[in-house]
């Protein structure tokens, strides 16, 4: 049924929750499950008016190699959560200079190849899903798999 289960990490209560489901359903099944990261750089690229306060290309490289550095520790991270000797794990990052993080999950999902997704979403509707967006929401309408979105509250979403 499932055997490779992808699953989009950032750290989040909610990506926690979908962390969570998805080594019990991969346990259940005996199935490889990958965490996959994605090291947003876009907004740094994207600021011309300076409020990041970073000043000149020294300070943008820095806190490049510090969103690396979070991006592994968010991967270790949930690596421990549910690391046993009865599940099989993987990890993986990415890099994204556009806004369109869902791609890159997408395209994960393609390549290495996933039969599930399981992602964690906020939930959020209205004026304040669309200010803040929805990665879930834009892999859902993508994705090449199907997926099983997991609300930061634990409820799931087929």
């Amino acid at each position: 049924m499932f055997s490779h289960i992808l699953v989009p990490v950032d750290g989040s209560p909610a990506a926690n929750q979908g962390l969570s489901q998805a080594a019990g359903l991969a346990r259940a099944l005996g199935a490889t499950v990958r965490l996959f990261h994605v090291i947003d750089l876009h907004l740094i690229y994207m600021d011309p008016t300076g409020m990041t306060g970073l000043s000149g290309m020294s300070g943008l490289k820095e806190y490049e190699v510090k969103l690396r550095e979070v991006g592994r520790d968010i991967l270790q991270a949930a690596r421990l959560a549910i690391e046993s000797p009865d599940l099989r794990v993987e990890v993986c990052a990415t890099e994204c200079y556009t806004p369109n993080v869902a791609d890159k999950i997408i395209a994960e999902a393609r390549s290495w190849p996933a039969d599930l997704i399981v992602m964690g979403t906020h939930g959020r509707r209205g004026l304040r899903g669309l200010v803040m967006g929805s990665d879930a929401e834009s892999v859902l309408h993508a994705s090449p798999v199907p997926m099983l979105l997991v609300r930061g509250d634990g409820t799931t979403q087929a």
